[in-house]
C-alpha cells in the first residue's frame, strides 16, 4: 500500500487553497498530486477537522495466533525434513487452522526456522558441488 502524502506537504496545499487565488486542479498541478487528493485534503479538513495523515491501522491480523506458531515450532522439532505443505496439513489437523503455503513459509521465518527447499532424493547432475571433480577428469 502506497504511503500517504507527508504532513507538510498537505499543509501546503490547504494553505494554497486558502489563500482562494488559484483553482483545486492548478493546486494539484503545481503539488504534482490528482485534483481528488486535493479535494479530500479539503473535505476532510472540513468534516473532521485534521490536516495530517490518519495513523496506520497495523494491517490485517496474522491467522497463526501465537499458539498455533508453537505448535508449528513443534513440528518442526519433531520432524525438520518435511516440506511446506506437510507442514501445512499437520498444523490443519492438530490446530483446525488452514492457512496457505506463504503463510507457513512467513511464520518460518519469523520463527528463525528454515524450510526444505526440495524433496530428499539424488542429488542433481548439475550439483555446483560436483563441478570441480568434473572439470579435473576432463583436463585430463
Amino acid at each position: 500500500m502506497p504511503q500517504p502524502y507527508s504532513p507538510d506537504m498537505r499543509e501546503r496545499g490547504l494553505v494554497a487553497c486558502a489563500w482562494g487565488d488559484l483553482p483545486q486542479v492548478e493546486i494539484a498541478h503545481r503539488f504534482q498530486v490528482c485534483p481528488a487528493t486535493v479535494s479530500n485534503w479539503r473535505r476532510q479538513e472540513r468534516e473532521e477537522g485534521r490536516r495530517a495523515p490518519k495513523p496506520h491501522s497495523g494491517g490485517v491480523p496474522s491467522r497463526l495466533d501465537v499458539a498455533a506458531l508453537e505448535v508449528l515450532r513443534q513440528l518442526v522439532i519433531e520432524d525438520n525434513d518435511a516440506l511446506l505443505r506437510e507442514y501445512r496439513e499437520r498444523l490443519a489437523e492438530r490446530t483446525g487452522v488452514t492457512v496457505c503455503l506463504a503463510v507457513i513459509c512467513e511464520a518460518l521465518k519469523r520463527l528463525k526456522l528454515r524450510p526444505k527447499k526440495r524433496p530428499s532424493g539424488r542429488p542433481s547432475r548439475s550439483d555446483p558441488r560436483l563441478e570441480p571433480n568434473v572439470r579435473l577428469i576432463a583436463s585430463r
